[in-house]
């Protein structure tokens, strides 16, 4: 069976809504699902208390406060019961295809990592989960109205136990320590699973109100910026287009393109930052001579209607 583990933002508002939508989805997913809860936000206790989850309030932080991720990543496999966990952002509802992918996994990989794409939607209540047919809803409404987010937006690792330690001071909460994990499984011999196909998971589309400058400093600030360092630097194309598998309804296959998803991330933003810099450098002689053209809307980070 699997441990769930997470950590939480202040259970307040909106961010508290959809954050008991997503524990309690966790923990209907099957009787043995462990979940296991890091931090001492606010409402961290009564939730795990009205819950049945293992809460541990005590997490290691930097000088700002802000929560280190391998404060509760190395601490869940010393204390897991199961041997496959699953690290999952706290605002993203999981279904049971979840399990039956790790479970084909696992069955098929000593060492793996089980990540894929999420679909945003807007969801603003309680979700009914007295409903036998709560997940079917969920599925519908998600699939009608929601979109699916682009391939370096992870927000769930399932993997075997032992598979990361000494993991660098990254803290949660900003970004590249995401494409730092997947890099890490890659690196250490593991099969990197592209389950996008075969698991919905629900992405609950929320605000920044948390940081003081929104999403810029979510993507920007000085600890986003030191994650980067820690990361290397260069991984920031290591998203789930680098898997070495793909899950679909015909099973596992393998993904010949995951070798060179990095590279071709790295040659495109080369491509796309050079010619950038022409059409600066050559803007004045097109002006002249009338040949200025209106940009067109940037979409690469918008993602795709399902």
């Amino acid at each position: 069976m699997l441990t769930i583990f997470s950590t939480p933002k202040p259970f307040r508002g909106h961010i508290g809504t959809i954050q008991r939508n997503a524990i309690q989805s966790w923990k209907r997913l099957h009787p043995d699902v462990e979940v296991i809860l890091f931090g001492d936000d606010e409402g961290a206790t009564e939730a795990a208390r009205e819950f049945g989850l293992r809460h541990v309030p005590d997490v290691p932080r930097n000088e700002f406060g802000t929560k280190l991720l391998r404060g509760f990543f190395e601490l869940a496999q010393r204390m897991a019961r199961n041997d496959r966990l699953c690290y999952v952002n706290c605002d993203i509802i999981l279904t049971n295809s979840l399990l039956t992918a790790v479970d084909l996994t696992a069955s098929n990989f000593q060492k793996f990592l089980v990540v894929g794409r999420r679909l945003d939607a807007d969801i603003v209540e309680p979700w009914n989960f007295a409903d036998p047919e709560w997940e079917e809803r969920l599925a519908a409404f998600a699939r009608k109205s929601g979109c699916l987010a682009a391939p370096w937006f992870i927000d769930y690792f399932a993997f075997h136990r032992g598979l990361y330690q000494g993991i660098p001071p990254f803290v949660i909460g900003r970004i590249h320590w995401d494409h730092w994990l997947i890099w890490k499984a890659r690196s250490s011999g593991a099969a990197v699973i592209d389950a996008s196909h075969s698991v919905l998971a629900v992405h609950q589309n929320h605000d920044y109100s948390y940081h003081p400058k929104g999403v810029a400093g979510v993507w920007g600030d000085e600890q986003s910026a030191r994650n980067y360092e820690l990361s290397g630097g260069r991984l920031r194309h290591c998203t789930i287009l680098s898997s070495t598998h793909k899950l679909t309804k015909d099973g596992l296959r393998r993904n010949w393109r995951g070798p060179f998803a990095v590279y071709w991330g790295t040659a495109r933003l080369f491509v796309t930052s050079t010619w950038i810099r022409v059409l600066d450098f050559t803007l004045p002689i097109r002006s002249r001579l009338g040949l200025k053209r209106k940009p067109k809307p940037d979409t690469t980070m918008t993602p795709k209607r399902v």
